[in-house]
Order: structure tokens, then C-alpha cells, then sequence
């Protein structure tokens, strides 16, 4: 922060410095003008690195230096709110979500533009909906929310399948860290992800306190827990049952659920 303040301050008083003489340049061009300026020229250069271009060129080109690279401000805060042809209007149209296929045929530097143009529409409609809800009344075509959710997902997931693609044709996984499926103590078994640890594993106190075993005392609990479970799955089906029983019964004109 100190660098860039620094920085600003040099290059807004060059600037002040290329106003006067240019405007003394153009009344009086003089050698002991041009002697300043090409003084000016080696100050700046000893006071800012972060100048790139060649200072040997007319002083003019320092107005298009900037001291920070950073995007392009279009709208400004404007970007956070919607169209102003939409203002006002009740439904706006919009288009179908990007679907898998579409997603698949492009580049990763189409899909990492893509991202981005997709987050910002995200960030518009969000703020669209939470100025809906202070006003207390109803979003135009909330729709486009769930549409420009349900992309961002799909793009993640083809992106997760180059991942995994060029992961299994380079090291043959097909998980970004390996692992293996376990038994805690307790019967449960989980994935369990490989870590790296600066000693074997046979020497790692810290490990072996993992336990990746069952104890024969465990297994009746675990026959009684499996039993449980399906006892409980059983209770749910036949309470379902009996509520469509009822539902038929009541209301015998209803279609049934496909469900």
C-alpha cells in the first residue's frame, strides 16, 4: 500500500510537471526546457520501478501509465442492478440455462469467461432479490436466478470431468487425493483421505491413535444397529402407505402419484 501510494504520488506530480511544460513548450520551446524535462524523466525512473515503458520517448506517454493493472470500470455500481429497460416491468425474458452438452464443447478459456459473466448476473439477480424482499414485492422472472444457478453447477461439473480426465491419464486416480475406504473403532466405515507425515507410519504415534479396526466386541452392536436401521426403514414405507390409503380414501378422484 505504501509502494502504490508512493507510486501515485510521483506520477501525479509528473503530470502537473507535463502540463507546465507543455504549455511552456508551446509558447517558448528552449533548450533549458527540454533539459528539465529529460531531468524530470531520470527522477521518475530512479522513483518508480514499476514504470515500463522507455522514458527516452516524449513525456506525453506518461499520461497513460497507471499505477495499478486492474480491470475496466464499465458501470460502475450500476453493474449490481438490472438492465434500465427492465425497470419497472413484471417479466423479463430470458433465456434456456446452458445445458452439459453446450458446456462440453467449449474451451477452458470459454468456460473460465463463462464463469465469470455467469457470477456476475448471480450477483445482479441476488441483489435484484434482496431489493424485492425491503420493498415487499414480488422479483421480475425469478426464474432467471435458479437458471443461472443451475449453470454455474453443470459448468462445475464438466470442469470436474477434465479434472478428472487429465488426472487419470497422468497419475491413473481418479480423486485429486487418494484414499481408501475404512473401519473406525465403532463399525462405521468412511473414506479416508491420504495425508503425507514427515515419519512411516509405523513410527507416527498420531496415526496409530486412529484405530482403523473394529473390536470383536463391536459386532453385536453393529448386527443391532443395522437392525435398527431397517426397522426404521420399514415404519416410514408403511406409514407412507397408510397416508395414500387415506388420501385415496378422502379424496377417491385424485390421481395417484407416480411416486
Amino acid at each position: 500500500m505504501a509502494a502504490s501510494s508512493m507510486a501515485g504520488r510521483v506520477l501525479s506530480l509528473c503530470k502537473q510537471f507535463q502540463n507546465v511544460f507543455r504549455v511552456s513548450a508551446a509558447k517558448n520551446p528552449s533548450s533549458s526546457a527540454v533539459n528539465l524535462i529529460k531531468y524530470q524523466s531520470n527522477v521518475y525512473r530512479e522513483t518508480s520501478p514499476l514504470v515500463t515503458l522507455s522514458l527516452c520517448s516524449p513525456i506525453s506517454s506518461l499520461g497513460h501509465c497507471r499505477t495499478l493493472h486492474t480491470t475496466v470500470s464499465r458501470r460502475g455500481l450500476s453493474e449490481f442492478f438490472d438492465c434500465p429497460e427492465n425497470w419497472g416491468e413484471t417479466n423479463v425474458k430470458s433465456g434456456a440455462p446452458w445445458t452439459a452438452r453446450q458446456l462440453r464443447a467449449k474451451s477452458n478459456e470459454d468456460l473460465h469467461k463463462l464463469w465469470y459473466v455467469l457470477l456476475k448476473e448471480k450477483n445482479m439477480l441476488l441483489t435484484l432479490e434482496q431489493d424485492a424482499r425491503r420493498q415487499k414485492v414480488q422479483m421480475p422472472s425469478p426464474e432467471r436466478l435458479r437458471k443461472v444457478e443451475r449453470s454455474m453447477i453443470r459448468l462445475e461439473t464438466v470442469v470436474n470431468e477434465r479434472e478428472t480426465a487429465l488426472r487419470l491419464l497422468q497419475t491413473g486416480q481418479e480423486k485429486a487425493r487418494p484414499g481408501a475406504w475404512r473401519r473406525n473403532i465403532f463399525g462405521y466405515v468412511y473414506w479416508y483421505r491420504f495425508k503425507e507425515y514427515a515419519i512411516p507410519w509405523y513410527m507416527n504415534k498420531r496415526y496409530k491413535r486412529k484405530k482403523f479396526y473394529t473390536s470383536k466386541f463391536v459386532q453385536p452392536y453393529i448386527r443391532l444397529r443395522i437392525e435398527n436401521y431397517l426397522r426404521e426403514r420399514a415404519r416410514k414405507a408403511n406409514l407412507k402407505k397408510q397416508t395414500q390409503a387415506k388420501i385415496n380414501k378422502k379424496f377417491p378422484h385424485m390421481k395417484v402419484s407416480s411416486s
